[in-house]
């Protein structure tokens, strides 16, 4: 088994990492107090390839593999999560399924500039009825002489808020579940789309996040992603890409709690000696860094299952399982070895543990992971 990383992968992730460590991080704290939308900081991601690391160079992305995405997602994430599930969200659930399923007049006119960051690209799947029940979808998409009427109602829209194209996932035949959804490429600015402001939510703030309202939204039939009904398939293609993004955007912020339990477990002193020569501490530090690294490889090997060309639906699945609650738990455990400090509104770790929470929810619960692994190990 070879476990060495090529020179194109090495070097991307380097690339990533020093714009992380040096444009990224220092902006972090900011844009999760503020909540806004880091615009600037995701063109220049954009620059780098992020927008597109694994579009092919023609269509003016990177042309990396699926594990050099896998390292760059998490080295982004050591610095943001929010960075991280920004591009993510381009590259997985957008510009992926556009290079995948869409037509070439599709490609020609949206593929480039989803790639090269010149738009971005949300995905409008969830609903208040349809989560973890994705084919339950209430939008309903009905043909008529001008193409598809869409009407309905998305939550939770990441990059919603600057998003020059939704892929909306629609009913277009209501009441047959899965088989009856079909997907389409809706520009943002298509007359009858709504945006609407939602709660706050506690962590992986400035996403962009926005409810999208569909009221008589008429596209023509060329809009359609794939062919009738082919939707829900192509849902769960996408999310497959997704949850390797999102076990390595786990992984980042979990390795960022360590450098930051390590850290502090080496310079704070109790009784005359640093808290690290605790065995207390030290076992917590060991579980989070074992932890860490068995998550790393789960989500390499579904990494590289996807550039095999196989379906990684169930090693996608034990990646994100594994990486966000192992994350979740380091992220915990830096707080215990903080103590005061971390639980300290503001503190680097205070932010560490509200972002993680998301990645057991998001693009499917662990629950949901669960489910799709039994599957595959009872069949």
């Amino acid at each position: 088994m070879h476990f060495d990383f090529s020179d194109a992968q090495t070097s991307f992730h380097q690339q990533t990492a020093q714009f992380a460590a040096e444009r990224v991080a220092p902006q972090a704290a900011a844009i999760d107090d503020a909540g806004v939308f880091p615009r600037e900081l995701v063109r220049e991601a954009a620059k780098l390839g992020l927008m597109g690391v694994t579009i092919p160079e023609a269509d003016g992305g990177a042309g990396h593999d699926y594990v050099a995405y896998a390292l760059a997602m998490e080295a982004l994430a050591r610095a943001s999560a929010v960075m991280a599930v920004i591009a993510a969200v381009n590259n997985s659930l957008v510009a992926e399924p556009l290079a995948e399923f869409g037509t070439d007049t599709q490609k020609q006119a949206w593929l480039r500039r989803l790639a090269t960051g010149e738009a971005l690209g949300a995905f409008g799947l969830s609903e208040a009825h349809a989560g973890s029940d994705a084919a339950n979808q209430q939008t309903v998409a009905r043909l008529d002489d001008r193409g598809y009427v869409i009407d309905g109602r998305k939550v939770w829209v990441a990059n919603a808020e600057v998003a020059e194209l939704v892929i909306v996932f629609a009913a277009t035949q209501p009441g047959t579940r899965g088989r009856g959804i079909s997907a389409f490429l809706v520009p943002m600015d298509t007359p009858g789309i709504s945006r609407v402001v939602t709660a706050d939510s506690l962590g992986v703030r400035g996403l962009g996040c926005m409810d999208l309202e569909f009221t008589n939204v008429t596209v023509e039939a060329d809009a359609m992603l794939g062919g009738p009904g082919e939707g829900f398939r192509i849902a769960m293609w996408a999310l497959d890409g997704g949850r390797v993004a999102i076990a390595a955007q786990a992984l980042g912020v979990g390795s960022a709690a360590l450098e930051q339990a390590l850290e502090h477990a080496k310079h704070r002193h109790t009784f005359g000696q640093p808290i690290g020569n605790y065995q207390a501490v030290q076992w917590m530090l060991a579980d989070m860094a074992t932890e860490l690294d068995a998550a790393r490889l789960l989500t390499l090997k579904a990494a590289d299952t996807r550039d095999r060309g196989a379906r990684p639906t169930l090693e996608a699945a034990m990646a994100k399982l594994f990486a966000s609650e192992s994350a979740h738990r380091a992220a915990d455990k830096a707080m215990q070895i903080l103590a005061s400090s971390g639980y300290r509104r503001g503190s680097v770790v205070e932010r560490l543990f509200r972002d993680v929470r998301a990645t057991e929810i998001y693009q499917g619960t662990s629950e949901i992971q669960r489910m799709v692994i039994a599957e595959h190990v009872l069949s």
